[in-house]
């Protein structure tokens, strides 16, 4: 059984449930997509009988959206995935890293727990090469791949996972009352944001919460054959 947990590449993250061609939600080639980056990672990859979990926090329609999206996975490579979402995705994953029964993929939705985790040695860091596909690829790639690096064990800075779902409901939320009650001005240049994090800083709070989805797997050989 595997403790260490490593942040698996794109398309790991994009699996659940061994998909034939009619559970497609768009027929392969069809519709106003993009189709070339599938069809080479469709002839480039073929690995029937091989099995992935992956664990993450999503149910009812969210679940069903990414598992929409994880069967072009599975039909492209011919892997078996299980998708289990939970609504105490934090404490379970927890459980399950320590135990050494950790999923092949899972998808975090807060930065600070996969940060605790890569310092405990339960993460696995992706590598450069990850990194310079993020760069690559993400508009703002530096900003992301800070955002995915935490120091290791040896406290060493590591990339442990990119973002692969991100929910900006709004540039900043904020509480009017807190604010009242601690005496803060609400900021309007980032010159006064910035000294308005110090402050609550400085006076214990913590002033920001942001939420992201690393994607992580087990170090090692991925089981073949069955479930973990």
């Amino acid at each position: 059984m595997n403790k260490t947990l490593y942040a698996g590449v794109a398309l790991a993250a994009l699996t659940a449930g061994m998909a034939q061609a009619q559970d497609l939600k768009f027929p392969i080639g069809e519709g106003a997509f993009n189709w070339d980056s599938y069809t080479a990672f469709d002839a480039a990859h073929d690995m029937p009988g091989e099995s992935i979990t992956v664990f993450g926090p999503w149910l009812g329609p969210d679940q069903e959206l990414v598992e929409s999206v994880i069967a072009y996975f599975e039909a492209s490579t011919g892997i078996d995935v299980s998708y289990v979402g939970s609504d105490a995705f934090e404490t379970q994953i927890m459980i399950d890293t320590e135990a050494g029964s950790a999923p092949n993929v899972a998808i975090f939705p807060q930065p600070g727990l996969a940060r605790d985790l890569a310092s405990r040695g339960f993460l696995t860091p992706l590598g450069q090469e990850t990194a310079d596909w993020v760069l690559a690829n993400y508009a703002a790639g530096q900003s992301w791949v800070d955002l995915g690096t935490y120091s290791s064990p040896e406290g060493n800075p590591e990339l442990y996972g990119f973002f692969y779902k991100v929910d900006v409901k709004s540039l900043v939320w904020y509480s009017p009352d807190n604010f009242a009650d601690s005496g803060y001005e609400v900021p309007t240049s980032m010159e006064e944001l910035k000294a308005l994090t110090d402050q609550i800083v400085a006076d214990g709070g913590t002033p920001w919460l942001s939420v992201w989805v690393p994607v992580v797997r087990p170090a090692g050989p991925r089981p073949t054959g069955s479930r973990t």
